[in-house]
């Protein structure tokens, strides 16, 4: 594993020669069919969702979406969620659910799109309810963390029984810039604070909140198919895993999983 700083890790997961999630699923899922829409108010862009087969196994995937070049990025919205992609991403799930797919997620985003009119439409509650409703869901889900993955615009696909982690990918509950301005009222600090946050993925290996680091070997901003080729393994191995549990031990597994999270974060705020 490269022995680079927070502040690099952070600045490798934003980059624009990063891969986005089309990249990956356009890899690792050719055969990729995307559905539109929320059935309640319209199709968020931000958030991408269908159906593909991984190996052979049918696979419903879920993922946010940054956008490639300008135009691009402003029909993404720059990877920032409204509610109506939350809920395109819970009326996928639940059909996944129906028919016994795997859910596979790719985490990318630097929050949830935090603007009047996502507010006005139900936003936070949005999030909420996919955090509800995941922990239910009685087919495997694999979480996967790409490059950003900020607050409860992550959390909101993050729920799962495995959690995979590029190894120059961050995950938080807010951007370094805004902790900074929260903790020392300046967000010219978030280098500084950065280190504070325990966001990169050997800290959350170590923390328990993430399952395995996913190598990139050159980095996935130089050579993305080494680290394609290492998550393929371990998507491979885990769907093995988790398609043998009874329903009954996976949910159950994964309420322990996150009651533990819980636990340790009441620890530490306390």
């Amino acid at each position: 594993m490269s022995n680079l700083n927070v502040w690099d890790r952070v600045k490798l997961a934003r980059s624009t020669d990063r891969p986005t999630a089309t990249d990956l699923i356009s890899n690792l899922f050719p055969d990729f069919l995307e559905l539109h829409g929320d059935r309640l108010f319209g199709d968020d862009l931000a958030i991408i969702g269908g159906v593909a087969t991984f190996h052979g196994s049918p696979v419903t995937v879920i993922a946010e979406e940054k956008g490639k070049n300008t135009e691009d990025k402003i029909k993404r919205n720059f990877g920032m969620p409204h509610p109506e992609g939350y809920r395109k991403a819970l009326r996928l799930m639940k059909q996944a659910e129906k028919f016994n797919r795997p859910i596979i997620t790719i985490i990318d985003t630097p929050g949830a799109y935090p603007g009047i009119g996502a507010e006005e439409r139900g936003q936070a509650q949005a999030i909420a309810l996919n955090l509800k409703e995941s922990m239910k869901l009685k087919t495997p889900i694999i979480v996967i963390i790409l490059g950003e993955g900020g607050s409860g615009g992550a959390l909101a696909i993050g729920v799962g029984d495995t959690v995979l982690m590029f190894e120059n990918s961050i995950y938080s509950i807010l951007s370094p810039e805004g902790f900074a301005s929260i903790l020392f009222k300046d967000s010219q600090r978030a280098k500084e604070a950065a280190e504070l946050m325990k966001l990169t993925a050997p800290d959350l290996k170590e923390l328990g909140i993430i399952d395995e680091i996913i190598l990139e070997g050159e980095g996935l901003n130089t050579n993305p198919m080494i680290g394609y080729k290492n998550l393929e393994k371990a998507l491979e191995k885990q769907l093995k895993k988790l398609s043998k549990l009874p329903h009954t031990k996976l949910l159950d597994d994964r309420y322990k999983k996150f009651r533990k999270m819980g636990v340790y974060e009441e620890s530490v705020t306390s």
